[in-house]
């Protein structure tokens, strides 16, 4: 059907026009709650410790720091002094090591990464604050995409994954090589990759061993598995403390927040306690002077 010459030319009722313009802005409000609002602005200069959240993808300030100070934890004063090296080399600008914390569970592993940053940046090193970002497990895979973020700022940067172990059908691990170590890129020379876990190959002994059973040429499985600690220059072992090892934390403890208790009460209440829990470590020393400061009546 064919518009006559007379209507084309007609302009539409003012009306008209008004109501299509509310449908066209009805519209437009309709679309713009579909787009995903933007990622927050990333401030490096808000704080010295971020939470990489990947999705939508900004590097979240964290203002108070879960950490204990550095001469609180013992039993490990070996490992604690090549992390602080390693550590301080970094943030002076000189070449460092991707570092892997791995053994006893409750041994210090994340705290000793918290604990060595924090003294970095109390030494007052030129070049500005040593940064400490953390990124989850599950996020491994947006490592690239945080790298890119991070090699253009002007600082230097801790990427620190508590916790990293990878599981059966769990290919994640091949991203976090690349980033580590391989591509083109490779590591940016601003940023160093710190991890805890309680796996020395991050990877579980069974998914390494079926892979040796059912693979053409069982050492070149192996090989693929393994050679993701190979990325980390260092791995540092820690390993169950002691029964002395296990009383000096808590004497650490102790004195610290100067919680009054006589010594021969003090060491019996710390075994009887370590005893219950069925393991000696820091964990277990920690979770003692809670419950010791709990009972007298003191705030850590």
């Amino acid at each position: 059907m064919r518009t006559s010459s007379r209507c084309r030319g007609r302009p539409l009722p003012q009306e008209n026009i008004e109501a299509l313009s509310e449908k066209l802005d009805r519209l437009i409000e309709a679309v713009a709650r579909l787009a995903p609002p933007p990622p927050p602005r990333t401030d490096i200069a808000a704080a010295d410790c971020f939470v990489w959240q990947a999705d939508p993808g900004y590097l979240e300030p964290i203002a108070k720091v879960n950490r204990v100070d550095i001469s609180l934890i013992r039993g490990v004063d070996h490992v604690r002094d090549i992390l602080f090296d390693n550590t301080e080399r970094f943030a002076s600008g000189y070449a460092a090591n991707n570092v892997l914390l791995w053994g006893a569970r409750g041994m210090g592993k994340s705290s000793l990464v918290k604990a060595v940053h924090a003294a970095i940046n109390a030494s007052g090193k030129p070049g500005g604050p040593l940064k400490l970002i953390e990124i989850h497990r599950e996020d491994i895979d947006t490592l690239p995409k945080l790298m890119a973020m991070l090699k253009i700022a002007p600082h230097r940067f801790i990427l620190f994954c508590d916790d990293l172990s990878f599981d059966h059908d769990d290919t994640s691990y091949k991203s976090l090589k690349a980033a580590l170590e391989g591509g083109v890129e490779g590591r940016p020379h601003n940023v160093i990759f710190y991890a805890t876990s309680n796996r020395r190959h991050l990877l579980p002994r069974d998914m390494i061993d079926n892979e040796r059973s059912t693979a053409i040429n069982p050492s070149e499985a192996v090989e693929e598995k393994v050679s993701l600690s190979d990325r980390f220059g260092l791995w540092l072992g820690f390993h169950k403390c002691s029964q002395d090892d296990y009383l000096d934390m808590v004497n650490g403890y102790v004195t610290h927040f100067g919680l009054d208790i006589d010594a021969d009460t003090l060491r019996a209440e710390a075994l009887e306690w370590a005893t219950t829990r069925g393991s000696r470590s820091g964990r277990v020393a920690w979770q003692f002077t809670q419950d010791l400061a709990g009972r007298l009546g003191k705030p850590l």
